[in-house]
């Protein structure tokens, strides 16, 4: 049994190592496209958007898809892929029909990003591939920040969005801890009981609302490539792209980042996760009237599951299955830490693609 289980292991490892060399080789690849094609801004610009798209959906979308996916995993993922690229077509279809061929509902009209790019340095179409690598390492990263800040025009517009952005982890963090801080102990008892079967249909009702809004604030980070107004054909080919890119992170479950979702507590029970995505698109509904200036959903969503986890830490005071509040801010500065990382590089990349402002 022991040899068994040596040799299961070693042929483990050789996988994760085979998989790791097409992962690296493909990102080579990769690079030197985008340098190849910088020159050619009409090709560059397809490119980069490719590459955003499918590092945005790989990265950004687990915010509002992870809980689903987490609570659905019986399911067939071409369900669930069914029913998330049709929220997707209806919400970037009324975008581009209603605000004159723009699919980010306006966010690109904030100073600072309304103009489209014109010319491409072969940094700012590899931007994606850099947000790619760190979702392998399970990095919660800003798509905004790091894909956005690539092309703002003006400093003064970067650290807008990062003051947003933050301010929105604020407020998801304080709103989620004093709501399960509350009615964790009502949480708890509610849960032990059997699920009623509407909770699966006001989950999905739930996740329709949110990946709804949460489109809304960050088709900007994959739209920013594009024309600020796409005709009929290039609005098929960005719906088209990003709906294919859907169905691989769906048909995978979620990617590696899928992980910084389903390591917090209780998030496969359907009626918690559909506490959290509510709460989440009452958050990002919020932010979306408030103003038009480009933030970082990833922030919202650390902040949400930051005051969440140090609430149910200590109402239910390191019980068993919970972590204790000690090991909940551990994990909590780890996640933090981690974005904060991804916001540094984000600065960086911007810096060097703008000259310093």
């Amino acid at each position: 049994m022991a040899s068994l289980n040596t040799t299961q292991n070693l042929n483990d490892s050789t996988s994760i190592k085979e998989s790791d060399k097409r992962f690296f080789a493909l990102i080579g690849l990769a690079t030197i496209l985008s340098v190849l094609c910088a020159p050619y801004p009409n090709v560059a610009r397809w490119v980069g958007f490719g590459f955003a798209a499918y590092a945005a959906v790989a990265n950004d979308s687990i915010q509002t898809l992870g809980t689903f996916l987490a609570s659905n995993k019986k399911r067939p993922w071409y369900v669930l892929w069914g029913f998330a690229a049709g929220i997707f077509l209806l919400t970037m279809t009324y975008s581009w029909m209603n605000y004159g061929g723009d699919v980010s509902y306006g966010r690109l009209a904030s100073k600072g990003f309304d103009s489209a790019p014109m010319a491409f340095t072969g940094m700012q179409v590899a931007a994606p591939i850099i947000l790619v690598v760190l979702t392998r390492l399970k990095m919660p990263v800003s798509t905004t920040l790091l894909l956005l800040t690539s092309f703002a025009s003006e400093m003064s517009a970067v650290s807008k969005v990062i003051v947003k952005s933050l301010s929105g982890y604020v407020l998801a963090f304080v709103l989620a801890f004093a709501l399960w801080f509350a009615l964790q102990k009502v949480f708890a008892k509610w849960f032990e009981k059997p699920m009623h079967r509407g909770w699966i249909g006001f989950q999905w009702i739930t996740t329709g609302v949110l990946w709804s809004v949460w489109l809304q604030q960050d088709a900007a980070n994959i739209a920013v490539y594009l024309p600020r107004s796409l005709s009929g054909l290039e609005f098929i080919a960005f719906a088209g792209t990003v709906v294919v890119g859907l169905g691989w992170i769906f048909k995978n479950g979620g990617e590696k980042i899928q992980e910084v979702v389903e390591e917090k507590n209780n998030v496969t029970d359907i009626r918690a996760a559909t506490i959290i995505d509510l709460l989440y698109a009452i958050i990002l509904f919020y932010f979306k009237i408030h103003s038009k200036i480009p933030m970082s959903t990833t922030w919202v969503f650390l902040g949400l599951l930051a005051g969440r986890e140090l609430a149910i830490s200590i109402q239910s005071k390191g019980g068993f299955g919970v972590r204790t509040p000690g090991q909940a801010v551990q994990m909590l500065t780890k996640d933090a830490g981690m974005a904060t990382i991804g916001l540094v590089i984000s600065l960086i990349v911007a810096y060097l693609v703008n000259g310093g402002f």
